[in-house]
């Protein structure tokens, strides 16, 4: 067992695939030489070589366009976009032609690609530095998007995704890079790219998160607890496609259900799974499914970020809220 943190995970996830797989690529702004802005790269150019881990022009759409056509042409390449905010020129590549090509061609090509973005508020960044945009890829066919919250789980989803047929979109919660370690296997192992993780059983009422909000889930758990609330925790870990039948079944036990996520309110994830639950559960329903999100707005600049963040006692509150109903 290794001891690392989620960054570390990264590291060595991307190593250990490729070591055992010479067609796996790793490029980006910053990622050969400096090993990335956050160091999730560090050491892989040394180890492989300028060939196989390199850097590139600040040029996203260029970094995704050249990865469809190694991908078309038998490599694996896992690009880094710096910040997710920096990808929007990229979003012509990834919707236009990365989501479409197997559609596209009938089968006749696939696109094993991945793009890593850390994603999310919580360092006191500067403009476009902060985003949450899992929606807006939830929402493209073609595209599978993938969101860790542990280092355990981000080694698992980063080989599924790695060993994906198809594009994998992978956004990691910088706010929680290094906040923790975990004990992670150094051999192989894989968690299945759309399915949920009951991290906590309960009855009174189900929440669902991911990423970094999971961990302030389980602050304001602790805190129900001592009040008798019962919380069944869901990790979603996948944003699509969603686990449709993990979220529906623990409804029917609880009765109610809230979503927290960072992400803006309005055509959000929390919209779908609330959706979700609506079309599959409503007769077992207590209460409203409701949700804590961002609001409705461009994350602040660093002095008004706190603002923006969601902690674990707006959670407990909202959760407190719903059980009450």
């Amino acid at each position: 067992m290794a001891v690392l943190n989620i960054l570390n995970a990264v590291n060595h996830t991307l190593d250990y695939e490729m070591e055992k797989n010479k067609n796996v690529i790793v490029y980006g702004e910053d990622v050969g030489l400096e090993g990335g802005v956050f160091r999730a790269t560090t050491g892989l150019q040394k180890k492989y070589g300028r060939d196989r881990c390199f850097d590139t022009p600040l040029a996203e759409a260029g970094i995704v366009g050249t990865a469809i056509g190694m991908a078309i042409n038998g490599l694996v390449p896992v690009v880094e976009i710096q910040f997710s905010g920096f990808v929007l020129p990229a979003l012509n590549q990834i919707i236009a032609h990365a989501a479409r090509m197997r559609n596209r061609s009938r089968g006749k090509y696939n696109l094993p690609m991945v793009i890593r973005m850390p994603y999310g508020g919580g360092i006191r960044a500067l403009e476009h530095h902060s985003e949450s945009l899992e929606a807006v890829f939830g929402h493209i066919p073609g595209l599978k998007t993938v969101i860790p919250s542990t280092p355990y789980d981000t080694k698992g989803l980063l080989l599924s995704a790695i060993r994906e047929p198809d594009p994998v979109i992978f956004l990691e919660p910088k706010q929680i890079y290094r906040a923790f370690k975990q004990e992670v296997p150094e051999g192989d192992y894989s968690i299945p790219i759309g399915k949920a993780k009951v991290i906590k059983e309960g009855k009174d009422v189900t929440v669902v998160a991911y990423g970094a909000l999971i961990h302030e889930v389980q602050k304001a758990v602790k805190e129900l607890e001592n009040e008798g609330i019962s919380v069944e925790l869901i990790d979603l870990r996948t944003i699509s496609p969603i686990d449709r039948d993990t979220i529906i079944k623990s409804v029917q036990k609880t009765g109610r259900f809230v979503v927290v996520h960072e992400a803006v309110k309005s055509f959000s994830v929390s919209s779908e799974l609330i959706s979700i639950v609506n079309e599959g559960a409503f007769l077992y329903l207590e209460a409203p499914p409701t949700r804590v999100t961002g609001f409705d707005i461009i994350v602040p600049l660093p002095k008004g970020e706190n603002h923006f963040i969601i902690d674990s006692k707006r959670i407990f509150n909202k959760i407190k809220e719903v059980v009450s109903f």
